[in-house]
Parts: C-alpha cells; sequence; structure tokens
C-alpha cells in the first residue's frame, strides 16, 4: 500500500493532529488541472495536500482541504460501525502518554484504553475533523 488519504477541512489543524502522534511531514502542495480532474473524476478541482510520513517509513498518510469542488459534508460523530473507512491504526511507544497529548489538543477518547491479551494496550481516540484514530501498544 502507498498512502491512504484523508479530506480534511481543516488541513493545519489535522497535520499537526499526525505530527504531535509521530508522523512526519513529508511534503506540502497545491494540486488542480486537468490531470488530477481526470485521475478523480471530479471536474475544477483545486486542493492543498499533506503528505505524512509514519515513524518507520513503511506508511503514508495524505491530507486533502478541496478549496473547489465543494467538498459534501460528513458525519463527524459517526461512530465505528458507520459504512465507509472508519479509522487508521497506528503503534505507539506510550498509549497513555498519547492519550493524554489528544486530549491536551481538544480530542477525545472513544471508548476507553483496553487490554488485549498480553500483546496490546488498544483505544481509539477522536481527532479533528472526526477522524477516529487507534493507537495500539505492544506490550507482550
Amino acid at each position: 500500500m502507498d498512502h491512504v488519504s484523508i479530506v480534511v477541512d481543516d488541513l493545519a489543524a489535522a497535520t499537526t493532529f499526525f505530527v504531535e502522534l509521530g508522523l512526519k511531514l513529508q511534503g506540502e502542495g497545491l494540486v488542480e488541472g486537468g490531470w488530477v480532474d481526470r485521475v478523480v473524476g471530479l471536474e475544477g478541482i483545486r486542493a492543498d495536500i499533506a503528505m505524512l510520513e509514519t515513524p518507520d517509513g513503511q506508511g503514508r498518510l495524505e491530507l486533502v482541504k478541496f478549496h473547489s469542488p465543494t467538498v459534501r459534508g460528513g458525519d463527524r460523530h459517526a461512530p465505528a460501525n458507520t459504512l465507509g473507512m472508519r479509522h487508521v491504526a497506528f503503534v505507539v511507544d506510550d498509549i497513555d502518554a498519547a492519550v493524554a497529548s489528544v486530549r491536551a489538543r481538544g480530542g477525545e477518547l472513544v471508548g476507553k484504553v483496553e487490554q488485549y491479551e498480553d500483546i496490546y494496550r488498544l483505544c481509539y481516540v477522536r481527532g479533528p475533523e472526526g477522524i477516529i484514530v487507534e493507537l495500539a501498544q505492544q506490550i507482550g
């Protein structure tokens, strides 16, 4: 897999959120023109993007802020069982510190931090734009 893309309204806030979770900003830019219209199947695309990379260099996350065409609204409080892509997951060294960091910046813990056997401590957090992120701390 090359990357996962998430459409956001506040690109700066979403970028900051993921950088604080440990991703590294690779670059930012504007995409527009006939080539992107043809790839995506929309007309008049003008969008800012931010590409982030996981600390291990194995995954990338693309954040996209569309200026045109108009973005369709979504439910920022959609629960984890809503149809469609629901969350991205990241391994963290210290889940308690990661949750505290998310909360300090206005994010929320969706459920509770739980232990799965002797393998992981896991939780869901909701950040800007209602994005659900699963945090996993390996313990076994």
